[in-house]
């Protein structure tokens, strides 16, 4: 997994019932773009360090949003 800033992160549900998380990328850790990254959430606009799993992918800044 490859990021830019500005890109959004996003983590899908893994248990029925949960909510899909997306954020913001905010910082790289590594010049590469692999994780682990800083992240604002959109739903609480707080900041936190991910090491994103496989229920993660990401979409750059200009792709369409999905709500589910």
């Amino acid at each position: 997994m490859r990021a830019h800033v500005g890109d959004r992160l996003v983590l899908e549900a893994i248990h029925v019932g949960e909510p899909r998380r997306v954020g913001v990328i905010t910082e790289l850790r590594h010049p590469d773009g692999t994780p682990p990254y800083m992240v604002r959430w959109l739903d609480t606009d707080r900041e936190s360090m991910v090491f994103p799993g496989s229920e993660a992918h990401i979409e750059p800044p200009h792709a369409p949003h999905r709500v589910h």
